[in-house]
């Protein structure tokens, strides 16, 4: 794999002070931009994390890996009845047919993710685990935030070009990246790191150096490029070329001619990565972690260690199942025989999140999400009964709540010209890339969110910024 050449300035004019801070980084952002109508706050500091945390970050996308590879086990052995058929039939619901035989084609059993990347909340007792998303957003942005923030801070996790170089172990020879109008607003980072990448390659003496920025826009670039970011409306696929897919598989009706895309994937004729697998993006997945009957089956497949490491970090989580139970059984934890019971508890009692199927259009973002505590109890029994009505098309699991520990960090006021402290809440997004055998750490995008905030997400309230190993 080629090396990037981004190298973190270490001259006497790195600048220093905040202002100078301030200024490299304003002076740095692309043009274009990075998020397609997306504001954040400013600050002159990395998100500081210390040396212990940061090796059990580490630690902790293997752990992930050997997890999303057992649940690909899972979902097989289901579909061949060597485990529970309910798996497999929780995990297609909702999904068509022609999508599900593809999912199971022996082309691609083995084949998964090759970017992991987590939301962490942090806690006062450590991290949870809110979800993990298999077409993350935010690749090109913590690229650029790394690499500017590495000209003054050497201490920055994955350094000047870490988050480059993961990428292209996504597509090591070049590639398309396939965008829907769906995902449109993380075009221009990802337009970001195919200019980056074809640059080095450039400087490499790899590809002519030449750009056509009007060619790009239009989703086009030059054919002596590696890398291109195309519309995946109208994408048509080259033999031998691969394809790191940045849509939503729900959006598959939405682009015309993906049946030549899958054609030429299940042929051999190209790869597509991540692969065309719907029950792998399920939130349920942490449902059926916790599930008692599959107990022996995560143990064994995870191993003692990962099992009960993974068991502190992913939150209790339950699928709204509508079938009714017998008369001397009840929902673990809850300790109720019916989910509308779960319609009156108090307030306190309501620390509880509903979240949407992965395969729905409100399944990214926030948009899919109900906290229980926040909404009066004639719209959570509304919720809890939307959720039953709707789960043999779009399965909603129901989890608990872990509310983040406050932070503080400073940004700059575009209002008032000067730096202020903000307390806030943390959602950490570390980007492991799978590279050969090994899973690596290549950077971690912090999102600090007002303390008002329940839902942790990038808002025009909230500053983003890159970690860093603090070295105190």
């Amino acid at each position: 794999m080629l090396k990037s050449n981004f190298k973190p300035q270490t001259s006497d004019l790195a600048p220093r002070t905040d202002s100078e801070k301030l200024e490299a980084i304003r002076s740095e952002f692309p043009r274009e931009g990075l998020l397609a109508e997306k504001q954040w706050l400013v600050s002159p500091d990395a998100f500081p994390i210390d040396k212990k945390f940061l090796v059990d970050l580490e630690q902790l996308g293997h752990r992930l890996r050997v997890f999303q590879r057992a649940c690909n086990q899972l979902y097989h052995l289901s579909v061949k009845g060597k485990q529970p058929p309910w798996v497999a039939r929780y995990l297609d619901a909702g999904k068509p047919a022609n999508l599900i035989e593809f999912s199971r084609r022996k082309e691609i059993r083995d084949d998964l993710p090759r970017i992991i990347r987590p939301d962490l909340i942090l806690t006062e007792n450590g991290y949870t685990i809110a979800e993990i998303d298999s077409v993350p957003g935010g690749i090109g942005l913590t690229g650029w935030l790394n690499q500017t923030y590495s000209t003054f801070d050497s201490e920055i996790i994955g350094g000047t070009g870490g988050m480059l170089d993961g990428f292209e172990s996504v597509l090591p020879n070049g590639g398309d990246i396939v965008i829907s109008r769906e995902a449109a607003t993380y075009r221009p980072e990802m337009e970001w790191i195919a200019a980056r990448l074809n640059q080095t390659r450039a400087a490499a003496g790899v590809v002519d150096s030449g750009y056509n920025r009007d060619s790009r826009s239009a989703g086009i670039s030059d054919s002596s490029y590696n890398w291109r970011v195309v519309p995946a409306e109208n994408y048509e696929p080259q033999d031998g070329r691969a394809v790191y897919r940045f849509f939503e598989l729900f959006d598959l009706p939405n682009i015309p001619k993906i049946e030549k895309t899958l054609r030429a994937n299940a042929e051999g004729r190209i790869t597509i990565r991540p692969p065309i697998k719907p029950y792998l993006e399920e939130k349920m997945w942490f449902a059926l972690f916790w599930m008692h009957p599959l107990r022996e089956f995560w143990r064994r497949e995870l191993g003692e260690k990962y099992f009960i490491k993974l068991r502190q970090a992913i939150p209790y989580s339950w699928l709204l199942d509508p079938t009714p139970l017998p008369q001397h059984a009840v929902i673990p934890r809850l300790e109720i025989q019916d989910w509308r019971e779960a319609a009156k508890f108090s307030q306190r009692d309501r620390d509880l999140l509903l979240k949407v199927s992965g395969f729905s259009p409100l399944g990214w973002g926030s948009r899919g999400i109900a906290l229980g505590s926040d909404l009066p109890h004639a719209v959570w029994e509304k919720r809890i009964e939307h959720a039953l009505a709707t789960f043999e098309s779009s399965p909603t699991i129901m989890q608990r709540f872990h509310k983040g520990r406050l932070f503080e960090q400073r940004y700059w006021d575009p209002n008032s010209g000067e730096l202020k402290t903000m307390k806030g809440r943390v959602r950490l997004c570390p980007y492991y890339f799978v590279e050969s055998d090994r899973v690596n750490l290549r950077g971690a995008l912090a999102t600090i969110a007002p303390a008002d905030k329940k839902f942790l997400h990038g808002m025009s309230e909230a500053i983003l910024v890159p970690s860093r190993m603090e070295t105190t």
